[in-house]
């Protein structure tokens, strides 16, 4: 009975932060709203945990650990950063604590892999237009292997998820500048790899 007019007062005295508001109701048992948050960000941390591990089946098993942690966490996020920045953090720091300094390969950004792969096919591009972007991709993806982590993460980040540096920068905790200059070195690095490749 408590707990129940607990969580009826949380939820009539919600806040204007709506990422807060979701982590009130999951700390008051509310099972809609981790619901709501596995809707929002399923997708988002399967394709991190596939870029960070290389096959889905170490993604999906990375991803459903993600989500267990998320929902045994959620309760004490605190709306001082976007919850996407939060589900980013835990996604990447697992995925660091799991593959420590194994050098995992990254998802192959063209390679089709159980129909992932077939979304991103654009259908009003020719065979051969088609096939050039398969090898160079399949190229990026071995060369995406040979960087550092913490450039690897930086680049995936930016250029593969299309994070903008100020949400990089919350993630992992860094300065801009220190993002910058993770993604300039992990570029840099990528192009001389690609280049040795060719």
């Amino acid at each position: 009975m408590a707990a129940t007019m607990a969580a009826s007062t949380a939820m009539t005295s919600l806040s204007s932060n709506p990422d807060l508001d979701l982590a009130t109701r999951h700390r008051y048992g509310d099972p809609e709203a981790f619901e709501e948050v596995y809707q929002r960000f399923a997708q988002m941390v399967f394709n991190l945990t596939y870029r960070m591990s290389g096959t889905v089946e170490e993604a999906e098993d990375l991803a459903q650990e993600v989500f267990l942690r998320i929902h045994r966490h959620l309760g004490r996020f605190n709306g001082r950063s976007a919850l996407k920045t939060w589900v980013y953090r835990v996604t990447l720091n697992h995925c660091r604590s799991k593959l420590g300094r194994k050098r995992y390969p990254t998802q192959p950004l063209a390679e089709e892999n159980d129909g992932e792969g077939a979304r991103l096919v654009d259908e009003s591009r020719s065979p051969e237009d088609l096939a050039v972007a398969h090898d160079t991709g399949h190229q990026v993806s071995l060369a995406l292997r040979e960087l550092k982590p913490v450039f690897r993460e930086a680049v995936v980040l930016r250029d593969l998820q299309g994070l903008s540096y100020e949400e990089i920068a919350e993630i992992l905790k860094v300065r801009i500048g220190t993002v910058r200059s993770r993604i300039a070195r992990g570029r840099d690095r990528l192009r001389i790899v690609l280049e040795n490749k060719t």
